[in-house]
């Protein structure tokens, strides 16, 4: 059997998750929004501290949260939800039965595996959008960011990402439609998704930390928020005593302004949303908030640079103090961020 849905629109953009929401939210529901305010709506900006020492490479500040897709969906109110499986076989012929339904279909998986990206290094939280497959070449189709026509995926690849057998993985997630009724009027999504990301980067919401957690096994250090890159700031003071520390800093620095963030490690994509927030929530959001969130972006990108000079002379301890008070700097100024917009959100939403 094969099928393929032909009358998806795929807008590539800055960072699979974000782009392929927006994708999909104008498929189902006919809203047109831009790809920092889908990213905005999902309460996508965090700072998670990942320490795991049996992964490589051991330790990771990831940029954006884990459940940006469904959030943002969520505070449109729209029902949309994910669900992993746990049987490989069950996961494909779940999302097959839906494009053969003609349901574009999100999914997930370690973007290392998929054989049309030529990825160096392991990403188990790619987003992309089932369209089609052919059972006859084995081959799947799909949307994804880099790409406006459909990309070619072996059922193997597809297989081997969307579950591998080895390192972090999301365990064949993937999402879908229920409800595309758009609920939630711009102005209710919008402080919605302020107080969701308040709330976690000032740390009174764990749920990032306990999903991730979920998937990573024991031994795993993870924190979130302005208190993730505290917890960054002193752990890579004493990377220059660690045998990866080569690795780390070159992993990290691509991760920050390289692996489709849309760079600033996701910064410059916020605050193109708290620009758009500024006139539809102005007695909330302002041009403070705005300048705040840029202001971390090119520290970020600064940050970046620092990591990757970092990589080439790894025994300096004063270039990781450097990197350390440049992590410090990003912290303070995200804390003023979100300790001003938490002052000015309404507590009766």
């Amino acid at each position: 059997m094969k099928t393929l849905i032909t009358n998806y629109r795929n807008l590539p953009g800055e960072h699979c998750g974000s782009a392929a929401t927006r994708n999909l939210l104008y498929h189902y529901c006919g809203l047109e929004l831009s790809e920092s305010v889908i990213f905005g709506l999902g309460a996508g900006i965090e700072s998670m501290f990942i320490k795991v020492n049996a992964l490589d490479p051991a330790i990771s500040i990831f940029g954006r949260s884990i459940s940006m897709e469904a959030d943002a969906l969520g505070a449109l109110g729209i029902d949309y939800r994910e669900q992993p499986e746990f049987d490989n076989h069950k996961a494909w012929e779940d999302v097959k039965n839906e494009v053969i339904a003609g349901r574009p279909t999100m999914i997930t998986g370690d973007i290392f595996f998929l054989d049309y990206r030529d990825y160096k290094v392991r990403f188990p939280g790619h987003r992309f959008i089932l369209l089609g497959f052919d059972d006859e070449q084995k081959i799947a189709y799909v949307a994804d960011r880099v790409n406006p026509a459909p990309q070619t995926c072996s059922y193997r690849a597809l297989a081997e990402s969307r579950n591998p057998a080895t390192g972090i993985t999301t365990f064949n997630l993937w999402g879908k439609f229920f409800d595309t009724t758009v609920k939630n009027s711009l102005e209710q999504a919008a402080v919605r998704a302020l107080k969701t990301c308040v709330a976690r980067m000032m740390g009174t919401d764990t749920s990032q930390a306990d999903l991730l957690k979920s998937v990573t096994g024991d031994g795993a250090v993870i924190i979130t928020g302005i208190d993730g890159l505290s917890e960054f700031a002193k752990d890579m003071i004493n990377w220059h005593e660690r045998e990866d520390a080569a690795r780390l800093a070159s992993y990290n620095s691509q991760c920050i302004e390289k692996f489709g963030t849309g760079g600033g490690n996701f910064r410059k994509l916020y605050t193109g949303f708290l620009n758009w927030a500024t006139h539809i929530v102005p007695d909330i959001v302002n041009t403070n908030h705005v300048k705040l969130s840029a202001d971390s972006a090119r520290n970020w990108t600064a940050l970046a640079a620092l990591l990757q000079t970092a990589s080439e002379n790894t025994g300096s301890s004063d270039i990781w103090q450097r990197v350390s008070g440049k992590v410090i700097e990003i912290r303070d100024i995200e804390a003023e961020l979100f300790e001003s917009l938490n002052t000015l959100l309404p507590s009766n939403h």
